[in-house]
């Protein structure tokens, strides 16, 4: 029996034993499941996985972050000891470009240890692969908690986009879990438990509060908000970058990707990637009330802006060939531009930060 087979058996039988489950379960099964799990299982990553993230669009990216990082370490205070931590590093693309660029700043180099927290075997595999002779030492973990405490710089990369999310339905009497349940004949199918989901209304934003009936909610639990805003607010920072919201909204987002290709998340569980957009107001207001400094979120193509990709772009093509000066261009463009293949406005770029510390590099002003 393949993995899809044999995830899919074990979420058939959980539903017969227990009924339809959130949906926030059926994804956790779907991407982590120990044995089974979409991210446990696999590398998803570039033209041979089912999705490509900015890293490996093009190194501008990378060399970027990096640069970003050294500047926040400046506006920390040059911190002798300072842990660079990234959460989902995937390839270890990012990493690897962001540690380059820092061939430049020798003494941020010295300062730093880097942290990977990656929770898939088969990425961690190929991270130490991509950074094998980093002159920088490394370290990877399981979460975010093991990284030991002192001044920090967290990198996060389309990975909030990747926690489960849960939903809820606004009926007449309440909003109303969405759940995954099994069809008459068998097939996996969306469903809302039949009781509303007690007080579920008062804690909602206002502008989420009186949606029209039938209006789908997406949250995510502040766990993540709650470490990170703790994290940084003792002299230290965090740049979250990914695709979604500045401002709690209704709407169903949730989406599996398969082949660089749209799918249906109940279709072939475990064998595709299941996300869904970020929800930026409640991810900054959580980290806030840990007594972390929010700042932005910007559109991530002026972000990069701000950061000089245009000129870095100028700088590759000035020593490039043809071929490669036409890659750098439309690498260029799906990083910062918008449309159906650009990055530069579904992306957003979130920093959080010690109140101590004041603005920070792209976002001042």
């Amino acid at each position: 029996m393949d993995a899809h087979a044999s995830l899919e058996f074990e979420i058939r039988r959980l539903i017969a034993a227990v009924g339809p489950i959130p949906v926030s379960q059926y994804v956790a099964l779907c991407l982590t499941h120990p044995v089974h799990g979409y991210y446990v299982t696999r590398d998803p990553l570039g033209a041979a996985g089912d999705f490509i993230t900015a890293p490996e669009i093009s190194q501008m990216f990378g060399e970027l972050i990096g640069l970003w990082s050294a500047a926040a370490w400046k506006a920390m205070g040059v911190p002798e000891n300072v842990r660079l931590v990234e959460l989902g590093p995937g390839r270890g693309t990012l990493m690897r470009d962001a540690l380059r660029a820092l061939n430049v700043t020798p003494a941020f180099r010295k300062a730093l240890v880097v942290h990977l927290v990656e929770v898939s075997p088969a990425l961690e595999r190929v991270q130490r692969e991509t950074l094998a002779g980093s002159a920088v030492m490394v370290h990877w973990h399981r979460d975010l908690s093991e990284v030991p405490a002192g001044p920090v710089i967290i990198l996060a990369n389309e990975f909030i986009d990747a926690i489960p999310v849960h939903q809820a339905v606004r009926q007449e009497d309440g909003w109303h879990e969405r759940v995954v349940g099994v069809t008459a004949a068998g097939n996996f199918t969306f469903g809302v438990r039949p009781e509303p989901i007690p007080h579920f209304g008062r804690v909602l934003p206002k502008s989420v509060r009186e949606a029209p009936f039938g209006s789908i909610f997406e949250w995510r639990p502040d766990s993540l908000a709650f470490e990170v805003g703790r994290r940084v607010r003792d002299k230290g920072v965090a740049l979250m970058i990914d695709y979604g919201h500045t401002e709690s909204e209704v709407g169903d987002t949730l989406q599996a990707v398969g082949q660089h290709a749209f799918a249906d998340p109940l279709i072939a569980p475990g064998m595709v990637d299941i996300t869904a957009h970020v929800d930026f107001q409640a991810f900054g207001t959580a980290a806030e009330s840990m007594g972390a400094a929010v700042h932005g979120p910007l559109e991530q193509g002026e972000f990069l802006m701000r950061l000089g990709i245009e000129a870095r772009a100028e700088a590759l093509k000035a020593t490039a060939l043809p071929a490669k000066k036409t890659e750098v261009e439309a690498a260029y463009a799906r990083l910062t531009q918008s449309g159906r293949t650009g990055m530069g406005r579904l992306f957003k770029v979130m920093a959080l930060a010690d109140p101590a510390i004041g603005p920070l590099p792209a976002f001042e002003g």
